[in-house]
């Protein structure tokens, strides 16, 4: 089927950063691309607007017919933007692999050389270019030993990688007419290789959220003590925060997200109360204090104080103030406390 030129310019501006109008021109390699940088940072989806008319003309088979002036075992010419793209992914690829895979075994030997060459030899594989994947991976093992342990190690390997890609480029091999897949099997490979790439960093985003959310909380309280001195702009900026949930409220009525978010922009404002900062104090504890804080500060309290053990007369009184004290942290950090 033809492709329009008309039509790929409505779904790059319909879906561009997410790679529509190149599943639209059979382009998948680059929709993948698209879809796990956000069209190259945004950047390359800027680009595009002048790209597309050539894109639409490859898929058209037009570029089979400038192939044929050149010999069968004639390379590609060497394109510094495809090398700093696949430089960039490359690492991009390996900053991805070091935030949700460095607890792997043989990470820095396997796992991460393995990660920068799947985005070189992604780069490398857009339009009617590719590469050849064995020896863009072998340059990645055979550079990462070098770099063991270091957090920078993608960019050596990534710039290996790339060398290798460009010495070894090459056409793809023309389509037979009619041997274009259909759509879905292609959405379905494209889904998969997405979730490959996005599910590693999203159980490390998940697994850390605590760490998440009082690093968020520090940055947002910082944010906000900047302003001490004009109270109604802290005030502007704390409404602006709080937006998400009120407008959350509105839709859902209420109910579990209500009490989810209530839960997380508490955190992120740092909304204590005065009889929550009491407790803080009892316990002697910070602010940021985990649940896990909170339960040993209150074992070992309650452990010197309590009247069975400790005969002094304010013994009893102290055990129960650390006793309420507990109770009003620990109510802080359920999810049932808004009910």
């Amino acid at each position: 089927m033809v492709k329009s030129v008309i039509v790929a310019y409505a779904l790059w501006a319909a879906g561009g950063p997410l790679g529509l109008h190149h599943i639209y021109l059979g382009r998948d390699s680059h929709a993948l691309l698209w879809m796990l940088t956000l069209g190259g940072f945004g950047l390359g989806w800027v680009r595009e607007v002048i790209r597309i008319p050539a894109y639409v003309s490859e898929a058209n088979q037009d570029a089979q017919k400038e192939r044929k002036r050149y010999p069968n075992t004639a390379s590609p010419s060497i394109s510094p933007v495809r090398f700093a793209g696949q430089v960039c992914v490359g690492i991009y690829f390996g900053t991805v692999a070091l935030i949700g895979l460095n607890s792997l075994s043989f990470f820095y030997l396997i796992v991460l050389p393995l990660c920068v060459g799947a985005g070189v030899h992604l780069v490398s594989s857009v339009g009617q270019q590719t590469s050849d994947l064995q020896k863009t991976l072998t340059a990645c093992l055979i550079t990462s030993p070098v770099f063991y342990g270091s957090t920078l190690s993608p960019l050596p390997i990534s710039l290996a990688a790339s060398i290798a890609a460009a010495q070894h480029r090459r056409f793809k091999p023309p389509q037979r007419p009619g041997s274009t897949q259909e759509l879905g099997p292609r959405l379905y490979k494209l889904g998969l290789a997405w979730l490959a790439f996005s599910a590693p960093l999203g159980y490390c985003i998940f697994h850390n959220t605590t760490a998440t959310l009082y690093y968020l909380s520090d940055c947002v309280s910082a944010l906000l003590d900047i302003f001490w001195f004009l109270p109604w702009l802290r005030g502007v900026l704390e409404y602006i925060l709080l937006m998400p949930y009120r407008i959350l409220c509105a839709l859902t009525g209420g109910g579990y997200y209500e009490e989810t978010w209530k839960r997380l922009l508490e955190i992120l404002l740092k909304e204590y109360t005065e009889r929550e900062k009491e407790a803080l104090q009892v316990l002697s504890l910070k602010s940021e204090a985990s649940l896990e804080d909170i339960n040993r500060s209150y074992r070992e309290l309650a452990k010197t104080w309590h009247p069975d053990h400790n005969p002094s007369k304010d013994a009893e009184a102290m055990f129960v103030k650390i006793q309420e004290a507990y109770e009003v942290l620990v109510r802080r950090h359920r999810p049932d406390r808004f009910k």
